[in-house]
């Protein structure tokens, strides 16, 4: 399944401090939760959208209600909870991982159906919301290749493009895994 966090942040003067932490603190500390996979972080290019979005692949709905996620991984925004904003968590299904996005490439997203972004060249995977916050209900998720993405300001009003902030990082066990095989 498919975890996903959005917010924007409030205060610039602590914004790059926050960005550090949540890359090299949150994330690792979310991978050792055992059930999530994959993670990885974006900045939003285009307007009318939340400015960071996390996605994470994980088992299930009870990873995020459990114990294990309480005390490694969630809910440890304390220090910058007042400058959180704009912030929403959704649980989708639909893929089981989601897909890596490299240097060369953007996260397209769309909520209003796969149309938009077939225009643009692009193969979107279907996500549903089944947990959390259910909104929007369906997304459509695309890789982008940076060389052809056009301004981002003559994209249709309901893609959003985003930039990887981090690689996907994968948990310690993914490792081991692609390893073997």
């Amino acid at each position: 399944m498919i975890y996903t966090v959005e917010c924007s942040f409030a205060d610039p003067d602590s914004e790059a401090e926050w960005n550090n932490f949540y890359s090299l603190d949150k994330l690792p500390a979310l991978l050792s939760v055992s059930g999530f996979h994959t993670s990885q972080r974006f900045k939003a290019l285009s307007r009318g959208c939340p400015v960071y979005l996390a996605i994470h692949s994980i088992d299930g709905l009870g990873i995020l209600t459990g114990e294990e996620y309480r005390q490694k991984g969630g809910g440890n925004f304390a220090r910058w909870q007042q400058h959180i904003t704009n912030w929403h968590r959704n649980l989708y299904d639909g893929i089981d991982r989601a897909p890596a996005i490299g240097d060369g490439e953007y996260l397209a997203s769309s909520v209003n159906g796969p149309e938009p972004l077939i225009r643009l060249g692009l193969t979107p995977y279907a996500i549903h919301a089944v947990a959390l916050e259910k909104f929007p209900e369906y997304r459509w998720l695309a890789k982008l290749e940076r060389a052809k993405t056009p301004d981002t300001k003559h994209l249709p009003e309901d893609v959003h493009v985003y930039a990887p902030i981090t690689a996907q990082l994968t948990s310690g066990n993914d490792v081991a895994l692609e390893k073997a095989r």
